[in-house]
């Protein structure tokens, strides 16, 4: 057998380019998930909402997600619902949009319950409307018989007669720490940028309106000396709005539904400050975090200027 009679060796494929493509590939898909990550939980040094209930509890957003959640919370509270049904609430829009007002969804569904039109729960535009969307959920959930002792995933089904009926349970802890930042003894902190623009004390004044339902709020006196003493441009503390109520626990309850929406929506309706009781928030400032500034009954120079006959919520809108 001549060499030329010889089976040729097949020649070697290339793999190079097929595992340079499979690479890419491979970093897209992972650089896609930690944005989505990102987006979820505002890291990377974001813009982010940290709700905490003790030590050890916590819950992560986007200020999108923290907004919608503390309108969740404030419409709640405003209906003199218990905690209870805030959370249920809470837990079917982490699993429905996770907080996010969508505008589209299976079938006709929107908004941040998914809530469709054709069946009932009203015009594409109110849905859209979280606080519509939020009031109506209220509605129905209390329609149901014994709802408050029922399994948070039976009641949350009994409302929505979603398609995967025990998706709701597995929200229950985190929204359970959102309601306690919002409506009880925890804290809702939001970092990022103090406003750049100026804010509409009108507009926030009539959105709180909406929710509570009443018209506590006006607007207090400048404080001349309130921006400069902490470093700050005078013109963020020109327009205060003021909501006082007599003590209980309910007012109290209220207040701190406030408080807590107000730092939740600094970031859209640019408010520069916050204050509850003896604590403050100031955007951009201590990462997000509420500070304490004097004691329950402290005089003006020692602190905010409140008392424990009132619970006192304090907006300060940038201008």
């Amino acid at each position: 057998m001549s060499q030329s009679d010889l089976p040729r060796p097949r020649p070697r494929r290339r793999r190079p380019l097929r595992t340079a493509a499979g690479l890419l590939v491979l970093f897209a898909l992972i650089g896609y998930f930690a944005v989505q990550y990102d987006s979820t939980v505002g890291g990377g040094g974001a813009p982010h909402c940290t709700a905490r209930v003790g030590p050890r509890d916590s819950y992560d957003m986007s200020p999108e997600q923290a907004a919608n959640a503390a309108t969740i919370a404030a419409v709640g509270v405003a209906k003199g619902l218990p905690d209870r049904a805030v959370t249920i609430a809470l837990a079917t829009a982490m699993q429905e949009s996770a907080l996010r007002n969508l505008d589209h969804g299976d079938r006709d569904s929107l908004g941040l319950f998914q809530q469709r039109p054709s069946q009932g729960w009203g015009t594409p535009q109110q849905i859209m409307d979280p606080v519509y969307s939020a009031g109506i959920f209220y509605e129905r959930l209390v329609e149901v018989k014994g709802w408050a002792r029922l399994p948070l995933t039976e009641a949350a089904q009994q409302v929505q007669l979603s398609g995967f009926p025990q998706a709701y349970a597995k929200h229950e802890p985190d929204a359970a720490v959102v309601t306690g930042a919002l409506a009880g003894d925890g804290e809702l902190s939001c970092g990022g940028p103090a406003p750049t623009g100026p804010g509409d004390p009108e507009k926030v004044r009539a959105e709180l309106n909406r929710i509570f339902g009443k018209d506590g709020l006006h607007t207090a006196p400048k404080e001349p000396t309130a921006g400069a003493a902490a470093g700050r441009p005078v013109k963020e503390a020109e327009v205060t709005l003021v909501e006082k109520r007599d003590g209980g626990e309910r007012a109290a309850r209220g207040s701190r539904a406030m408080a807590g929406w107000a730092v939740a929506n600094a970031r859209g309706m640019n408010i520069a400050r916050v204050s509850y009781a003896w604590r403050g928030w100031i955007a951009g400032e201590a990462k997000g975090q509420w500070q304490q500034k004097g004691g329950r009954g402290a005089k003006s120079g020692d602190g905010d200027p409140h008392n424990a006959e009132y619970d006192e919520v304090r907006i300060f809108v940038a201008r």
